[in-house]
């Protein structure tokens, strides 16, 4: 029995000679490319399961990534999306135009010309001078494609960048959609623009520019570096002028394009990008002498009455060399004589203010502390407050600044003997003075001057100061213009009050600046006024007077209503 049933399971797997003569024949014919005569086989389930495992990591990342645009970032995509087909195009705000107190047009708006741009672009005055005090805008600007990368017309100097908010308004869009393609569908809507304010500025435009020709004109015919000028009226600190030479050309500058001209600008050792009214700083010279005087008076060291005797110098015993004292020379060799405070101020008498400010033999002398004490009072080297610009503030002498400044930092008397003059690291601002000598027109009121209509602001100074005196001192300057130093100011048109002063500069004197202060008209004072001429050459004739001269003959030829409003 089991024999039978090994033969039987054997002969299962015998092969028959024939069978194999059989295959041997059909297989020469099989296509092994196409996998004919294989035998196949099962696909074990880990195959499968390996498959089948990727298969559903792939589902769940893109149905994880679905979840994530759908529903998560759907809102945002969607609002990424309407602005993509939204396209914003600028409708650019007109910018306010800029007037002078008899709205007058100084800054406005006029179309492009030859160039298709959507906005305006700025023209100013043809009147020369108001390059500072307008000052240039920058232009919007387009990409390769055409897009504004720079959508606003912004203010760069002056006016138009100390308003520039008022001034601009806000721009305005159209929202235009397009295709996936960039292609044009349809106006969607509008978003309404914002045309700028108006400025209104106290400057007069005439007045302006005729102080500017005339400091312009005086700087070439003296050889001065620059000058400038202001008027304010000492009431209401209204600046009618507010000017500096030479001035940038705003054109050129907000158009850019003049590489080689902006770059002169820059490199103009005249500084015409200095705005010499705000943020000059000179020695005063001696327009510091009315203040000193006001000081004396009111601290009764001097009276009306007070006679000293000028003979071109004062002699200080050197203490440590008997035989070579130290001299304080007038700019008169030969002295005054036997002068007074009006006498003093008229013919700006050095010797006089030294015995006043340090003193000298009987005469008592202010100190330079009390020197200091008055100076400041009256607003010299100190900010005037005005809204604009950087103000520089400037230095006025004393034993802490010497120590600070100098090596051998001990004060002397002839330290005392030259601030008085308005030397001697003295330095000021031309609207300082115009602000301080306006105080001495008005009785000791400190006005805050302003360039654009508002509120005026006044405070009183701290000393209280007899009105007599003031009025002894605006005679003083009164004589300085009828029968004294300043009299190329004198007029018939206008009753000039006015000092002026010289400051030698350079390291071995070889400039000097020239300066000329003052107020009109005389008897009720409107407005006052400076003018500073910037290095000069030593030994030059030109001077601020001069330019203050030029200026009152062109307001008499060509505005002469403007002595009529007085």
């Amino acid at each position: 029995m089991r024999n039978n049933l090994f033969k039987r399971k054997y002969r299962d797997y015998e092969i028959e000679p024939d069978q194999i003569f059989l295959d041997d024949f059909n297989v020469s014919d099989l296509n092994r490319q196409q996998f004919e005569g294989v035998i196949e086989r099962p696909i074990s389930h880990k195959t499968l399961f390996i498959v089948g495992g990727f298969f559903v990591i792939v589902f769940l990342l893109f149905f994880g990534r679905l979840f994530m645009l759908q529903v998560i970032d759907g809102h945002e995509l969607f609002v990424r999306s309407e602005a993509n087909r939204l396209n914003h195009i600028p409708i650019f705000a007109e910018r306010g135009v800029i007037y002078d107190r008899n709205n007058v047009e100084i800054a406005w708006n006029t179309d492009a010309g030859d160039d298709e741009v959507p906005f305006s672009y700025r023209a100013y005055t043809a009147l020369t001078g108001h390059g500072h005090l307008l000052g240039y805008v920058n232009y919007p600007q387009t990409d390769s494609s055409g897009n504004y990368w720079r959508t606003d017309i912004s203010g760069q100097a002056g006016l138009e960048k100390k308003y520039n908010e008022q001034l601009a308004g806000i721009n305005g869009a159209e929202l235009v959609e397009t295709n996936a393609l960039g292609e044009f569908i349809s106006n969607n809507s509008i978003i309404e623009v914002q045309d700028g304010e108006n400025l209104y500025t106290t400057i007069d435009t005439y007045i302006q520019h005729y102080l500017y020709d005339a400091i312009g004109q005086q700087a070439e015919a003296g050889h001065f570096q620059g000058g400038a000028g202001s008027i304010m009226n000492v009431h209401t600190g209204e600046l009618i002028a507010f000017t500096s030479y030479p001035e940038f050309d705003p054109y050129t500058l907000a158009e850019g394009d003049d590489v080689e001209a902006i770059q002169g600008f820059f490199n103009d050792p005249r500084k015409p990008f200095l705005n010499r009214v705000l943020s000059g700083v000179y020695s005063p010279g001696s327009t510091i002498k009315p203040f000193l005087g006001l000081a004396a008076l009111n601290e009764h060291i001097i009276t009306e009455d007070t006679r000293i005797m000028s003979t071109g110098r004062i002699e200080v015993p050197n203490p440590y060399d008997p035989s070579n004292p130290a001299v304080y020379r007038d700019w008169r060799r030969e002295g005054h004589g036997i002068t007074d405070i009006r006498h003093a101020i008229a013919d700006s008498v050095n010797t006089f203010f030294y015995a006043i400010g340090g003193g000298w033999r009987d005469q008592e002398g202010l100190g330079i502390s009390r020197i200091d004490d008055y100076i400041a009072d009256f607003g010299i080297a100190q900010k005037t407050g005005i809204d604009f610009g950087d103000e520089s503030v400037g230095t006025i002498p004393s034993p802490e600044w010497k120590a600070d400044t100098f090596e051998d930092g001990t004060w002397r008397l002839g330290d005392t003997y030259i601030t008085s003059i308005g030397q001697f690291g003295f330095q000021v601002t031309p609207i300082q003075m115009t602000r301080s000598i306006a105080a001495i027109a008005n009785n000791g009121l400190l006005v805050t001057p302003r360039l654009v209509a508002g509120a005026t602001i006044v405070e009183p100074i701290e000393h209280a100061i007899d009105p007599a005196d003031y009025e002894l001192i605006r005679l003083a300057l009164r004589d300085t213009v009828t029968k004294g130093i300043a009299n190329i100011v004198n007029d018939t048109n206008v009753s000039i009050a006015a000092k002026t002063g010289t400051a030698q500069v350079g390291v071995n004197n070889e400039f000097y600046n020239s300066w000329v202060v003052g107020f009109f008209p005389y008897d009720e004072p409107v407005y006052s006024f400076s003018i500073v001429m910037e290095r000069g050459p030593s030994g030059g004739d030109g001077s601020a007077g001069r330019a203050m001269r030029t200026f009152i003959n062109s307001v008499t030829e060509h505005y002469p209503e403007f002595w009529e409003t007085l």
